[in-house]
């Protein structure tokens, strides 16, 4: 008997998109299995044609994909068409991928984006813990009780969440160095609201161990193979 997969890890696995965006995908009506609408929790077979909104889908012979983007203010992480400033549209890169996780669209700096969906799911896995790095700039001078107050973690009223204990480091009078374990929507700008502080700017410098570095903004580069290996090493363990 001929394995099967579910569609919406095959989906994941040929890089159209993550699996959760798959299932809304399929919800959406946009997925066919030899013809017909794919429904929910299906599983399929290498004898199975499907079509992405109307483009045929197929994970054999696929390169592996992972890029590092410095992606400018106004640009949306998200793979979505009808976003007129979507990311992928805006990269226009030849092969079909999608971001891992996030920036907020006033936001910019290092981004990764890849066709490797298990990768996906493993490096946005809150549990796994895993760095990203921040450079911030507020609206007033940063004091000491302000340094202590973000590391030790804040209480978020909109969230009812408190957040993790992170790293802080003042690098200027309203300039601060901030490594996040969490990926909580809009999580910086939250916590400096709730301190009394606006975000002036915020530009993310490293996620894992890949750094932005002197990437020019609006550009990217591949993940080299010391980056990829000791990055693969980092997740080993984790559940994909």
């Amino acid at each position: 008997m001929e394995e099967s997969i579910r569609l919406n890890k095959y989906l994941s696995d040929a890089g159209v998109c993550s699996r959760r965006a798959a299932d809304k995908a399929i919800e959406e009506g946009r997925v066919l299995v030899n013809g017909k609408p794919a429904e929910m929790g299906m599983r399929i077979s290498s004898a199975d044609e499907v079509l992405f909104d109307g483009k045929p889908v197929s994970n054999a012979d696929k390169k592996p994909v992972l890029i590092a983007y410095n992606k400018p203010v106004g640009i949306v992480c998200t793979a979505e068409k009808r976003e007129k400033n979507n990311i992928i549209d805006h990269i226009n890169y030849p092969e079909r991928i999608y971001p891992i996780g996030r920036l907020d669209k006033d936001s910019n700096g290092l981004i990764l984006l890849t066709n490797q969906g298990d990768l996906v799911n493993k490096i946005m896995r809150a549990a796994n813990a895993h760095e990203k790095e921040y450079i911030v700039t507020v609206d007033k001078d940063i004091d000491s009780d302000f340094i202590k107050k973000m590391s030790a973690g804040v209480y978020l009223d909109e969230l009812e969440v408190t957040t993790r204990k992170c790293q802080v480091e003042k690098l200027s009078k309203r300039t601060f160095k901030i490594i996040l374990t969490q990926g909580l929507n809009r999580q910086i700008r939250r916590m400096c609201q709730m301190l009394g502080y606006r975000v002036h700017s915020l530009k993310r410098v490293r996620i894992m161990n890949i750094e932005l570095k002197d990437l020019q903004e609006d550009t990217y580069r591949d993940v080299t193979e010391a980056e990829l290996k000791a990055l693969n090493k980092m997740l080993e363990g984790s559940r994909n």
